[in-house]
């Protein structure tokens, strides 16, 4: 059930306020404010990708609402790293004040500085490394190596005078990384040294017991994978998966297969994660995928997009044979990701595709071809013995994952009433160590659809999804402006409705009969009119059919 909505009482001077503005019950739109002394300081403004029951959605927002009336306390927003569900709603923030600072690493701020662009803004930023610290207001803040998926993710630990937070960010344990980049512990043992009074710790694989595999063990099976492959292989990731990326590069090289980027977003990326050193290329390796067609079929790669079943993006193209490359007999395809919750229907119907054209399709299912990039409860209990935090909030996760992780922190000595979970705007406050919920923002769903922001609504999905399930039928009628008496009509018309339409003949006498009803009372107004159009050929619609479809009335007065 939904939490009431509560508002929280005017925050007192020298009191630490943290709203998550989203990634609480979900995974993404990565969101969370701090306030103290009348300056905010965020920590990631991602986005969500929509689901099936979302129809004509291209990407999912955080609410803004809260802070929209003060965007100039905003100090700064710091970026944890460079993922979608942690940077791609900052254009959509910098569209409301393009010069609030951006703070992250090298490599991330590199991304939101490309994805900028697009959007024609030009950020200021301030690059940040590991051990490094900066005063922001009333912030002081310390940056803390960790090791994700993607290179040069940071934890951020907030010191204000109310008290300490540590943001985890998105990160995992992997002792044997292939960057050489370890989560800092020494530090983390430290700040627990300090005192941490608040940590937000990353919820996604709470509920996995044990540790998250090594990442360097996807790499020999991925080699192993394109070394029997005969024809063409297309290996799917996501696109900032700089790692992966470079484990297929490496076994494409040791094999003699040279490979081509599929994707505007994946060619940019790596573009970017070259350039800065992040992703080392052998001399001749990369190949134009328009050039790769005249290569002999078992000499190529395609590192494409569309893990996650993607309508639009190239693996599900290649799958409905909408693209220039046709998997066929022979080819390889490998899914090396994840399955981000919600999407696996759309997945396995890209899998299913391929799987008729002949491809062999190679998936985290059958192969290890892919490790998660988030800590497993394992290494999440390490860290709470390490740092014993007097408050947890669990982020970044389904219900069950903030549940899970809840758990895990009650286990290692965390009294429970100093753990709390919630939904997005929660509202806790902090002093002196001690945190409280005070309050629940009303925070919704900001719906981004082609170049419309927020002016999609629940409702208006909730007809998408009619009109895609049940179809659409409409009844004109041209009435007598004085009597209502009909003059033409009642005309039906259907559009997926899946029966043939002499079977509207039995609907137009009721509705005529209903109109004339309403005449006969006095009723001349086209509102009124339309509805009992709606009610009566709803109700026999629902009765003969089973079926609602949406029934669109027109009333045309003469």
């Amino acid at each position: 059930m939904p939490n009431t909505i509560i508002d929280p009482p005017v925050l007192e001077p020298g009191t630490l306020r943290v709203i998550p503005i989203g990634g609480l019950g979900e995974i993404g739109r990565n969101m969370t404010c701090f306030e103290i002394d009348g300056k905010i300081l965020i920590v990631d403004c991602g986005v969500l990708f929509p689901e099936e029951h979302q129809p004509g959605v291209d990407l999912i927002l955080p609410d803004f609402t809260s802070i929209k009336d003060r965007l100039d306390d905003i100090v700064g927003v710091v970026l944890t790293h460079g993922h979608e569900d942690h940077i791609g709603a900052v254009p959509y923030l910098l569209k409301l004040r393009k010069d609030i600072p951006l703070i992250g690493s090298g490599l991330t701020l590199a991304l939101i500085e490309a994805k900028l662009k697009e959007h024609r803004i030009v950020p200021y930023t301030l690059p940040v490394k590991e051990g490094q610290i900066e005063a922001l207001g009333p912030f002081d803040l310390e940056f803390v190596a960790v090791n994700h998926s993607i290179p040069d993710a940071l934890a951020v630990f907030i010191d204000t005078d109310a008290g300490t937070v540590l943001v985890t960010g998105d990160f995992k344990m992997d002792q044997l990384p292939l960057d050489g980049r370890l989560t800092d512990l020494r530090a983390f043992a430290r700040l627990g040294e300090e005192g941490v009074d608040l940590f937000l710790v990353d919820s996604t694989n709470a509920d996995v017991p044990g540790f998250t595999p090594l990442e360097r063990s996807i790499g020999p099976v991925l080699d192993q994978v394109i070394a029997k492959s005969e024809r063409r292989v297309i290996v799917a990731s996501f696109s900032s998966h700089v790692h992966r990326v470079q484990q297929v590069l490496d076994a494409a090289h040791a094999h003699g297969r040279r490979v081509a980027f599929l994707g505007r977003s994946m060619v940019r990326n790596m573009g970017i994660a070259a350039d800065l050193g992040y992703l080392n290329v052998p001399e001749g390796l990369l190949i134009d995928y328009k050039k790769a067609k005249d290569l002999p079929e078992d000499k190529i790669v395609y590192m494409s997009t569309g893990s996650q079943g993607e309508p639009m993006a190239v693996l599900s193209r290649m799958a409905n044979l909408d693209h220039a490359i046709e998997p066929g007999p022979g080819d390889t395809v490998i899914l090396a990701s994840s399955l981000i919750p919600g999407n696996e229907n759309a997945v396995y119907r890209v899998i299913d595709g391929l799987t008729k054209l002949g491809a062999n399709v190679v998936h985290k299912g059958n192969a290890k071809v892919h490790v998660s990039g988030h800590a497993a409860a394992g290494e999440l209990l390490y860290c709470y013995n390490i740092l014993q935090p007097k408050n947890v909030l669990p982020v970044h996760g389904e219900y069950r994952h903030l549940v899970a992780n809840q758990k895990l922190a009650i286990d290692s000595g965390v009294p429970a009433q100093n753990t709390f979970i919630g939904e997005d705007g929660i509202v806790i406050d902090l002093k002196d160590g001690v945190a409280k919920v005070v309050g629940q923002l009303d925070v919704g769903l900001v719906y981004v659809d082609g170049s419309t922001v927020g002016e999609i609504t629940d409702a208006d999905l909730k007809d998408r999804r009619i009109l895609a399930e049940e179809g659409f039928i409409s009844v004109i009628v041209v009435v007598d402006s004085k009597t209502g008496h009909i003059i033409s009509g009642p005309e039906v018309h259907a559009k997926g409705f899946a029966e043939d339409d002499k079977v509207f003949a039995d609907i137009k006498p009721k509705v005529a009969k209903a109109l004339a009803e309403a005449a006969e009372n006095g009723v001349r107004d086209t509102h009124a009119l339309s509805q009992v159009i709606r009610r009566t050929v709803g109700r026999w619609v629902n009765t003969s059919f089973r079926r609602r479809p949406m029934i669109v009335p027109l009333v045309i007065e003469a």
